[in-house]
């Protein structure tokens, strides 16, 4: 990664006036909450919006707040394998206990969470998986207009098996992520400068059955400089550069245990430019467009260049109704043989209803592609949902949901074609 980058972030990070940084997924703000010229929040989503009466109460000890909530469910899959044919279908129980912590101090702030994911197949038991996730956020108030912000994740998770590195797979592919992630925000009248640093390590799990996943293993480290100017209290516009770093570990491979292997080490960089804004009470949302460009070290994989793209776009038609648009271009990495990365293009949508105070109706539709380079193979996806989440009171819910995904590969490096369709209903129960 360009060293001028992480030392021009760093220095923002700790400059005199820096804010906490809100997004920690690899949004375009990714630096902080908004405030005065920058404040989006005339409106409130469904999913956003404060239910008092149905909120949990928590367990107060000292000066920190307990929130414990465990989730058991039951889903019908018709195609656990994602196949074109011979289709095997199953019913899952999944159990998922979490618990969450939040401090109450005046000034500074310490969260934290612990959560596992337990699923479990009535006949498929290849295909039982554990998962853990916990994670720290902490944040810093070092003068009154000054603080820093720092989150730290480590989770054991698990690939689906719609996903292309699942392809021919005996078992579930499973991989260990440590993430941490500094950020900041300061703020000049009309002129917001962001910051934000993140590093995220993956190792993959060996499994008996499953080919050897070590030439997967890597460290992601992103560095991104975010330059905000108010035109109005309702609009600002933006320019954003971001650049990355993506080393793996297996450089000098065994020939007999990773015949296929291929160099993939690389830095890229994603410059983009946009608004982000709020029109009334109707709509708010950011846009940004740009350019992205990822270089390999070895010399015979072409760089992946082109339009770069991130956006969100919520429409408010009542108080009842959130419309949300969102979509994004941009390069991952790939675990294909022979295949350098792919350019992943989505769109999405989404409609939350509050068809009631305690009943609220979702639908999603989704759209992407996925296009490889160093092999001919292009994925076309489409994704389908409905889902209703019924509130019974401060401690327990109910969330019925559908899903439906497909999937178009076509080259000769092509993968597999396929239909899943999901269903499946859960039951919450927190304090």
């Amino acid at each position: 990664m360009n060293r001028s980058i992480l030392v021009a972030t760093a220095a923002l990070i700790i400059a005199p006036g820096a804010a906490l940084a809100q997004s920690v997924g690899g949004s375009l703000a990714g630096a902080a909450e908004a405030q005065s010229n920058f404040r989006r929040d005339r409106n409130v989503s469904v999913r956003s919006r404060p239910h008092p009466e149905y909120e949990a109460i928590g367990l107060r000890t000292g000066a920190f707040m307990v929130f414990p909530k465990i989730s058991a469910s039951v889903e019908a899959n018709d195609n656990v394998f994602a196949t074109p044919s011979d289709r095997q279908d199953d019913i899952i129980g999944r159990f998922t206990p979490e618990i969450a912590v939040n401090s109450l101090w005046s000034r500074h702030a310490l969260s934290g969470y612990a959560r596992a994911v337990v699923n479990r197949y009535a006949d498929l038991s290849t295909e039982n998986t554990d998962d853990y996730s916990a994670g720290l956020q902490g944040r810093l108030d070092v003068l009154r207009a000054a603080q820093v912000n720092l989150n730290a994740d480590w989770s054991r998770l698990t690939e689906p098996r719609t996903s292309a590195t699942s392809e021919g797979q005996a078992r579930p592919v499973q991989y260990e992520l440590t993430s941490a992630t500094l950020s900041g925000m300061r703020e000049f009248n009309r002129l917001r400068l962001s910051g934000r640093l993140e590093a995220r390590n993956f190792i993959y799990l060996a499994r008996p059955g499953n080919r050897p996943q070590d030439d997967r293993d890597r460290l992601q480290t992103t560095a991104t400089l975010r330059a905000d100017y108010a035109v109005s209290p309702d609009t600002a516009l933006f320019v954003q550069v971001a650049g990355n770093r993506r080393a793996y570990r297996l450089e000098n491979p065994p020939p007999t245990a990773f015949p296929d292997f291929v160099d993939r080490d690389s830095q890229g960089v994603e410059a983009l430019v946009g608004a982000n804004f709020e029109i009334s009470n109707l709509a708010r949302g950011e846009v940004g467009f740009g350019y992205l460009r990822q270089t390999f070290d070895r010399p015979d994989f072409a760089p992946i260049k082109g339009l770069g793209a991130r956006g969100q776009i919520e429409w408010f038609p009542t108080q009842l109704m959130t419309v949300t648009v969102n979509g994004a271009r941009t390069v991952e990495d790939a675990g294909v043989i022979g295949s350098s990365g792919y350019v992943s293009s989505n769109v999405g949508l989404q409609v939350d209803y509050e068809l009631l105070r305690n009943l609220i109706l979702s639908g999603q539709l989704g759209y992407g592609e996925d296009d490889y380079k160093g092999v001919s193979r292009l994925d076309k996806r489409t994704s389908a949902g409905l889902s209703a989440t019924y509130l019974l009171n401060r401690h327990t819910g109910v969330t019925v949901a559908y899903t439906r995904q497909e999937q178009d590969s076509h080259g000769s490096a092509g993968g597999e074609d396929f239909k899943v369709n999901k269903i499946g209903a859960t039951l919450t129960l927190q304090y």
